[in-house]
Parts: structure tokens; C-alpha cells; sequence
């Protein structure tokens, strides 16, 4: 009896051995391609005037659902919508929210209202501007009806007050595949119209660049 014993346990701990072997290997399949996926962004083709510089490495993608808010305002002798912000939500392939979207004051230009990201876990957020030239309506990648494809330069960057800092390396954002978000053709034809708002519906994808390889 005891040779048995001792027979049962050693199966015992091979077979223990052998499940938590299989149990590793099936959860490093799971984890090595979300992994890999997190540092596997491909750069888009875009019109070449606003590709990013050479030496840009992309680290981070958000695909972005909002609107593009208008006001009807005085411009020149007449009148037209003005954009006053964008309003999106930012989210990665698996559907969470990585990054709002809008215009705020950015404190590394005395408060000057630009673009603005905002990390949704660590609220580090940036600033940018789109320097001339650095938009795009081709039609070869536009769509008729959608807003411009941009190239943003960043002007400012803060981390979040613990500390965050996922998107404050950020040097240059891509904004591309845009559906949408146009100004409206009517509602601002007269001063009768100033003040008149627009919330016009986009979607958008944003690909973001940092110094490096």
C-alpha cells in the first residue's frame, strides 16, 4: 500500500505540474497579443502637407464620436457660424473611453484657448494649434461633407495632479477619417441669426505622435 502511495502522489504533482503549465500558457495567449496590440499602431496615409516630421513615433489612437459646436457671429460685413468647440469622447479599439475632447485655456501660452486632450484615468491633457498649412479637404482622402483632415502641433502639456502623464510626450496629433461636423449651410444669414448654436455630429480618428522611434 505505501508503494501506492507514494506511486499517486508523484502522478498527484505531475499532474498538478502539468495544469498550471497549460493554465501559464493559456494566459500568456491571452495576454502577449493584447500587449503587443497596445504598442501596434500603424501610421495612416495621409495628403503629404500634414504628415508628421521624421523622428515622430505614434504611441496612442482614439477614435473620437461628438460634435463640432457653432455660433452664429459678426464676420467681416456679414455673418457665420464660428466654431467655438469640439465635444467628443475618445475611445481604443476595445471601446473605452481613453480621451475627452474640447478647447480650453492653455496655461503654457497665458491662457490662450486651443484644442485641448484630456487623458480620461490620469487627466494629463495637452494643448494644440494647427500651424498654417497644416490642414487638408483633398479629395484623394476627404470626404465632401466631412471637416478637414489636420495635422495639430502641440503647444502645451500638463500632468494630471497625480502625477499622469499618458499623453503629455505627445508632440503631434493627426486628425484623420473624418464623417461630419461641418458648419451648418443655414440658420446664420442675417444679424437676426446671431447667437443661433449648431451641434453638428462627427466622428474622427486621432492618432498621436512622439519624439523618437
Amino acid at each position: 500500500m505505501r508503494e501506492v502511495y507514494v506511486l499517486d502522489m508523484k502522478t498527484t504533482r505531475l499532474f498538478l505540474v502539468a495544469a498550471c503549465i497549460i493554465a501559464l500558457a493559456v494566459v500568456l495567449a491571452v495576454i502577449s497579443p493584447q500587449a503587443a496590440k497596445a504598442d501596434d499602431f500603424t501610421p495612416p496615409p495621409v495628403p503629404a502637407n500634414i504628415q508628421v516630421p521624421e523622428g515622430s513615433k505614434l504611441f496612442f489612437v482614439g477614435h473620437a464620436i461628438g460634435t463640432q459646436n457653432y455660433v452664429c457671429l459678426p464676420s467681416g460685413g456679414g455673418v457665420s457660424f464660428t466654431l467655438f468647440t469640439p465635444q467628443a469622447t475618445l475611445f481604443n479599439d476595445q471601446n473605452e473611453e481613453v480621451t475627452t475632447h474640447y478647447f480650453g485655456p492653455n496655461p503654457s501660452e497665458n491662457g490662450t484657448v486651443r484644442a485641448a486632450w484630456q487623458h480620461s484615468r490620469d487627466t494629463g491633457t495637452v494643448w494644440g494649434r494647427v500651424m498654417p498649412g497644416n490642414s487638408s479637404t483633398d479629395p484623394n482622402y476627404v470626404a465632401p461633407d466631412a471637416i478637414p483632415w489636420l495635422l495639430v502641433t502641440i503647444v502645451g502639456s500638463q500632468d494630471g495632479p497625480n502625477g499622469g502623464d499618458k499623453l503629455t510626450a505627445t508632440t503631434y496629433i493627426q486628425r484623420v477619417n473624418t464623417t461630419g461636423g461641418r458648419a451648418p449651410s443655414t440658420g446664420c444669414s442675417s444679424t437676426a441669426n446671431i447667437g443661433n448654436q449648431a451641434f453638428v455630429p462627427y466622428t474622427a480618428d486621432y492618432y498621436f505622435y512622439k519624439a523618437g522611434r
